[in-house]
């Protein structure tokens, strides 16, 4: 009894700690269109509630809000693997998680279009684009940020002078642009980029 009794405990133990460990879904972090391709065009439903995959390319492919060039160069890098990263979370609080598309070029990956796709009765509608490259679009903590690199003269595409990030929150039915704050890639003395306020 002793024996059945221990074998319990410890099999209690283990099935605790197998369903503990889960953090659910992230609101952050690209995650390869590749992987999202594979759903297909539609949604699909996801054990982690909100998430629902999406084939980034085919949304991207039939949007006319979509520029021409961005399609023409909306291609695989690498046999079938677009240049695109795909990011889900919560930005306008929808009944499921937006999806944030950011695509870049092959030869340099310098994003060229970021856009933000919310679900409207099942239906997943763009409500965001930024088509000024370089460009790239993330969630973080909840809130679209949107980085856009510039250059100075003779600067070569793979150094830019800096960047400006600008916060956006979904008021109203549409993103509201906050402060951006501009970071100039000049050194400091701990060669870390210096952060200079917006004018």
């Amino acid at each position: 009894m002793i024996a059945v009794g221990t074998a319990l405990a410890a099999l209690a133990l283990f099935l605790a700690a197998c369903g503990s460990g889960g953090t659910g879904a992230r609101d952050e972090g690209p995650a390869h269109a590749s992987a999202a391709a594979v759903a297909g065009a539609s949604p699909s439903a996801s054990a982690f509630g909100k998430f629902r995959r999406v084939d980034a390319v085919a949304l991207l492919k039939r949007d006319p809000q979509v520029s021409p060039a961005v399609k023409r160069e909306l291609k695989p890098c690498d046999g079938d693997d677009y240049q695109v990263d795909v990011s889900y979370g919560d930005l306008t609080d929808a009944p499921v998680d937006d999806v944030v598309i950011n695509v870049m070029t092959c030869a340099d990956w310098v994003g060229i279009g970021s856009y933000v796709y919310r679900d409207d009765n099942g239906v997943f509608k763009n409500v965001f684009k930024s088509e000024e490259s370089p460009v790239y679009a993330e969630i973080d903590r909840g809130t679209l940020s949107v980085t856009r690199q510039y250059y100075e003269q003779d600067d070569p595409i793979s150094s830019p002078s800096g960047d400006v990030v600008t916060p956006y929150t979904w008021k109203a039915g549409r993103f509201v642009p906050g402060k951006p704050t501009r970071n100039e890639y000049g050194k400091s003395a701990d060669g870390s980029p210096r952060p200079v306020p917006a004018t």
